[in-house]
Parts: C-alpha cells; structure tokens; sequence
C-alpha cells in the first residue's frame, strides 16, 4: 500500500491506507469504474462439525443452519438484552457433512465476538478457526468490477447472484469470490491465502487499468457506505442499540430462537429512538453526536456525517425520536452552536443502477 501511495493509519490496530489519492477521487472511481479495498483487517472465522449450524443459529439473528451451500446472509450478533455486539455475514461454504460456515465481522470486535463464541462453544461436534491471519480479503467494487474479476478466475463472476458466492482459482491459488461488498456499487469480495495477496491485488490492479481501476482507501469506503445508507458499528450499531430501532428488523428472526430473542420479542411494539436519513441545506457537515433539534430542542443525535461526493450535499444519519422519523420532517442540526437546517430523507441517500 505504501508503495501505490498509501496514507497509513492505524485501525483497529492494523495498519491500513485510509486514502492514496483523494478520497473524493477514489469515491468517484467506485462509483463509475473499480475500485480496489484491502479488508484484510476484517475478521474471518471458519465453522465445521456437525453442531455447526445449530452453534450459529444460536449466535445469530436469522436462521442459518438450513443456508444452501453459497448463500451468504446479513445478521447480527446480539447480547441478552438485545443490543448489538456486532453485524456480519454468515457464509454456507459446502453441504458436506462436516456443514462448513464462515462469518465474517468487523475487524474492531473480532476479538470481542471470538470470546463470545468460546463462550457458548459446548458441544464437542463444532470445530472453530479464526483464519483472520491466515488469508486475506480484497473487495473490488465499481460498476465494472465483476467484468474485471472475471478475466483472472476459473468461473464467471457475473453469474453469481448477490449475496452468493463460489470457491474457484485465481491465478493458480484457491480463492472464494462472493457477490458482496460495502460500497451501494455491484461487485465482489475475495479471500485468498494470505501469502498470495500481494500478487493478486496487483494482478487485478493490472487487469483493471483499461477500465479505470485504482485502489482505495478506509476514507471513501466510509463516504459510499454512508451514501448506502450502511450503518457501521461504533456508530449505527452498539450495544446500546437493538437491530429493531436501527431498521434492521429484516434481519432478525423472531420465531427462532437465538441470544437476545426474548428481549427483542418484548420491546418490539415499544417506542425507541429510530435511524433516520439527514439532508442539510447549508454545505457545512454534521459530525458524530451532534445535536439532532426541533424547535430548538434536542430529539436525537448524529451518528454518522459527511460531504455526500454524489450528491454533492451534507447527508447524516442519526437516531431521533419516532415522531420526528418521517421522510420530509424538518429539523436542524447544532453545527458549533448553529442551527443549520435539515430534513427527514428515504434511505438509502444513493442508490446504483440495476
């Protein structure tokens, strides 16, 4: 990454580029051409045994032990109280017996969820790896990305349907290619033996010039997941927050049972603070717990605020009491002790092109 140009910081104590050119550059090239992200900082946990899916389906908020084989399912990891400890995806890797799964978590909690596992791993017939170190993960997102990817594996990419994904070869290594990404664009993530990584980032660095590609950073991964509407934990999601409030009520099953079910089932006809989408009119950008007002008073906080490089506008997304949730409710955001206006939107703020 230093190499390309790479500003390095340090995430979650792994040291990753947060911008080689510009952030807004490389904002731009995701949404129009490729771009390339090094999410090797992301956990990768392997499951195997018998008891596998039975473990997960405990662990997680949607049933996952009947997943066919290369599906991938969005979840979430709750305590007992119903507050989030993570978002992941659960991955079905084969249906041989062994029922083989992976899930993959942010890299600032791995060590947090790894324990939690350990901590509910009784039964003998599960196996668990954490293989974080062992490979690496590359997404390559962008309009034109999957069209890039399929000129240097043995299958088509572009057959994958979303949140799917396939074992294959890339460059003679083996690689596991999924049609998933956090970025609102199309494409793909791959994780490859970590001793291959460099070469197969610069392999599909080189196939990707004609169409425009370059490498991006931690910075326009956080503008387009925003842009998405994606929320991100420490901000969106906490322990303080349950998947209900934060509109993620897709993805929990409440007729299984799992860590935390009891809790949600209780609350879910409560009034809570819900997530909401900001526009500003002004161009001066909400940042992270700022006050969210209505008629001067304060309804709800800024979780997350940027200068939206599509839109060319401030966005934010936040929580605020549900009588103030819906699209088109005008609010104003405390900007250093300046009440700038802003409005209730639809989220996502973006949305690609099918």
């Amino acid at each position: 990454h230093a190499e390309h140009g790479g500003r390095l910081v340090d995430f979650a104590g792994w040291e990753m580029p947060v911008q080689y050119t510009s952030i807004t550059e490389e904002h731009h090239a995701t949404r129009k051409a490729v771009a390339l992200f090094d999410v090797s900082h992301m956990g990768r946990f392997q499951f195997q045994g018998p008891a596998a899916g039975a473990l997960l389906d405990r662990l997680v908020t949607r049933r996952v032990a009947d997943l066919q084989p290369g599906r991938i399912c969005y979840a979430l990891v709750t305590n007992e109280q119903g507050g989030i400890l993570d978002d992941v995806l659960v991955y079905r890797l084969s249906d041989v017996q062994q029922l083989a799964f992976q899930l993959v978590v942010n890299a600032g909690n791995r060590d947090k969820i790894a324990a939690w596992i350990h901590a509910h791993l009784e039964d003998s017939a599960v196996e668990f790896h954490d293989a974080t170190l062992d490979t690496a993960m590359i997404a390559v997102q962008g309009p034109r990305a999957l069209e890039v990817i399929a000129a240097l594996v043995d299958f088509d990419p572009q057959k994958l349907k979303y949140y799917r994904g396939q074992a294959g070869q890339i460059l003679g290594h083996s690689c596991l290619v999924s049609r998933t990404g956090y970025t609102g664009e199309d494409g793909c993530e791959l994780i490859v033996p970590a001793e291959q990584a460099v070469e197969v980032w610069q392999a599909i660095l080189d196939q990707g010039q004609p169409a425009g590609a370059q490498p991006a950073g931690l910075g326009c991964r956080d503008t387009l997941r925003l842009e998405a509407a994606m929320p991100l934990y420490g901000h969106e999601l906490s322990e303080a927050i349950n998947p209900l409030q934060a509109g993620l009520g897709f993805a929990v099953d409440l007729d299984k049972e799992f860590i935390g079910r009891e809790a949600l089932a209780a609350i879910a006809s409560e009034k809570q603070p819900v997530r909401v989408g900001l526009e500003l009119a002004s161009r001066r950008v909400p940042r992270e717990h700022y006050a969210i007002c209505a008629d001067g008073q304060p309804v709800g906080e800024v979780t997350s605020g940027t200068f939206s490089p599509t839109l060319e506008r401030p966005i934010a997304m936040g929580y605020v009491s549900p009588e103030y949730a819906k699209p088109g409710t005008a609010l104003t955001v405390d900007i250093r002790g300046r009440a700038e206006p802003a409005s209730v939107v639809l989220l996502p703020f973006y949305s690609r092109s099918k």
